[in-house]
């Protein structure tokens, strides 16, 4: 009851309040008067500029092609056409000539030779060595038995070999061939070929080896008649054809190097192949030495002189008259 004459003052206070308010469509309008024209036209400082870019046209429909003419063949007609029809090149107008003619110095003729046939050659010596590999497979196997020494049946082994003469003549023939191959390389490669031509070098080498070994071979039978030592002549022909032998088959690879390589490698394989021929021929005069001893008293120094009489003697004589020949 005390708080009714505060509710009755606030209600009066509100109904006056309600009273005092303006209608919404009693409101007038009035305009914004910030809202001004811009009286200041601002001009576009870059002017506008056409696009012309011409790169390239796409040429007009030609009509003038023909297909096939009758001297020309089909493809060449197409390619002929496709160039003269070209629409920035003119290819279908005459050439420009020069009034005066530029001289043209005459070049010299190349004529190439390549090592065909000393390929072939060279593959038909191992062709050879295959084949005869594989018809004489015993008597390569005793033979590197015996020239490695891995056997104590060296006499027992030394006289299957002497008993098979057709494989024996075969291989030394493979080594005056392989050999006179490598003597010719020796010759090209120190400028001391007297014929001119690989080939006639070739054919005298091998007739040389051939040639002086047959000598060798005739002198030896004769000297052990003769003196009646036949069994320490046989002895030291057998040593010497073994050693042969050997020389002709492991000069194969040193073949082919020395046939189609050139700089450090030409240079290492003509540095192992002397170093292989010349253990080969220092071991072959051991075992001559060691074989002719047992059966005949011998010093060695006679023995070194009976080597460079009939060893070293012959090839260089050989080597002198075919020089002397040619010359």
């Amino acid at each position: 009851m005390k708080q009714l004459p505060c509710l009755l003052a606030l209600l009066i206070s509100l109904v006056n309040f309600a009273t005092a308010q303006l209608p919404a469509d009693s409101v007038a309008l009035t305009a914004d008067s910030l809202a001004q024209r811009d009286t200041v036209p601002v001009a576009d400082s870059i002017a506008s500029v056409p696009l012309i870019m011409e790169v390239s046209k796409r040429p007009l429909y030609d009509t003038g092609w023909v297909l096939d003419p009758p001297d020309l063949f089909p493809v060449q007609s197409i390619q002929w056409q496709v160039l003269e029809h070209h629409p920035y090149f003119s290819f279908h107008l005459k050439p420009v000539r020069l009034a005066e003619p530029v001289p043209v110095s005459e070049g010299e003729l190349r004529q190439f030779h390549g090592k065909e046939w000393l390929f072939y050659s060279l593959v038909l010596l191992i062709i050879l060595f295959a084949l005869l590999r594989r018809a004489f497979p015993k008597y390569f196997n005793d033979l590197f038995r015996l020239f490695f020494r891995t056997t104590l049946k060296e006499r027992q082994i030394s006289e299957q070999l002497m008993q098979s003469p057709i494989p024996s003549v075969l291989l030394n023939g493979f080594f005056t061939v392989s050999a006179g191959f490598y003597c010719s390389f020796l010759l090209e490669h120190f400028g001391l070929n007297p014929t001119g031509h690989f080939w006639t070098l070739l054919l005298y080498c091998i007739a040389g080896l051939a040639g002086a070994y047959f000598i060798k071979f005739t002198g030896m039978k004769l000297s052990g008649w003769i003196f009646n030592m036949k069994g320490a002549a046989n002895s030291y022909i057998f040593i010497v054809f073994i050693i042969n032998k050997m020389i002709g088959i492991l000069l194969l690879p040193f073949l082919l190097v020395l046939a189609f390589s050139a700089g450090n490698i030409y240079t290492i394989g003509l540095t192992l192949s002397w170093c292989l021929v010349g253990v080969l021929l220092i071991y072959r005069l051991f075992l001559t030495y060691t074989i002719v001893r047992n059966q005949v008293k011998v010093s060695p120094f006679h023995f070194f002189l009976y080597f460079l009489a009939f060893e070293i003697a012959p090839l260089l004589l050989v080597y002198k008259a075919l020089l002397v020949y040619f010359s």
